[in-house]
């Protein structure tokens, strides 16, 4: 059952559902109740807190908002085990859906790691509840060899120091990231201090523990019968752009857009870009008959 906690100004009541293993997954919600569903999900080691304030406004004037916090980021809990089990990522999404009442008519939008859990979801749960996705920098599988989850060099450098526990082995692996998240800083210090702040702020083992899995969901893009937006940075260090265009390339009903030169944050780098792209997307899907006006 969804529980109303608090409230923020831009972003509405933060509440939370219960996974299939008891965790409780922290979300928050803004916009009409009336308008479309948009289920945001963050990236390894971020929290909904990356949108940013600025974004969620725009996005909440036009949709249903829905930005959650992964197991083990931000405010939801973070159990010692669970995080190789697709079954349970995918448990999270359908009980914020479950939580919120929402059986049709949703977007499903995430950002590099999210873009792996909503694999895991539609994979076990279908896409009855879906009318839609929009992979960001996303990766759609992982572990050796998976084309969907081809990492970028920013990554390949952080790791396996941005798993330590010790600070300074930590914040100076994850320093390689520069600025993998938001492009230059120039006008975006504060975001880019930020999100080097949710990362460090994710725990250590959390951080470690996400990559400790292996699955691959190709299969399920070929079949997948709902539209894509794939929308990936071409100088994306994180997670490399041909894991992007191995999405697109796969899904029946892509449509891509590859941003020249940006890195791996394209709603950082441009939002006022990103949202035309994202409601012009989301804006062309058709309606559930009790969306439609």
């Amino acid at each position: 059952m969804s529980k109303p906690d608090t409230t923020t100004p831009a972003a509405g009541p933060i509440r939370q559902a219960d996974g299939i293993d008891g965790a409780n997954i922290v979300y928050r919600v803004s916009g009409d109740p009336a308008a479309r569903p948009l289920i945001l999900l963050h990236g390894w080691a971020q929290s909904s807190a990356c949108w940013g304030e600025g974004l969620l406004a725009n996005l909440a004037e036009r949709y249903r908002v829905i930005a959650v916090d992964l197991r083990g980021h931000g405010y939801s809990d973070a159990p010692a085990a669970g995080y190789d089990d697709s079954k349970i990522w995918a448990g999270d999404v359908d009980a914020v859906l479950a939580a919120e009442g929402i059986t049709a008519g949703a977007v499903l939008l995430a950002w590099s790691y999210g873009g792996l859990v909503i694999c895991d979801y539609l994979a076990e749960h279908g896409s009855d509840a879906v009318a839609g996705i929009v992979l960001v920098g996303a990766i759609t599988s992982i572990g050796r060899g998976e084309a969907g989850g081809r990492v970028g060099t920013a990554m390949r450098a952080a790791i396996p120091g941005a798993m330590a526990e010790e600070p300074r082995v930590a914040i100076k692996a994850l320093g390689s990231f520069g600025h993998a998240l938001t492009g230059p800083t120039e006008g975006k210090g504060t975001e880019a201090q930020a999100l080097f702040g949710l990362t460090l702020s994710t725990r250590p083992r959390v951080r470690a523990a996400l990559f400790d899995r292996a699955v691959g969901h190709d299969d399920l893009l070929r079949t997948l019968d709902v539209p894509a937006l794939v929308l990936h940075g071409t100088e994306d260090t994180v997670v490399d752009v041909s894991a992007g265009r191995h999405a697109a390339e796969l899904i029946p009903a892509a449509v891509a857009s590859y941003w020249e030169g940006v890195n791996h944050g394209p709603f950082v780098a441009d939002p006022e870009r990103f949202f035309t792209e994202v409601s012009k997307f989301v804006d062309g899907l058709s309606l559930p008959g009790r969306l439609k006006g």
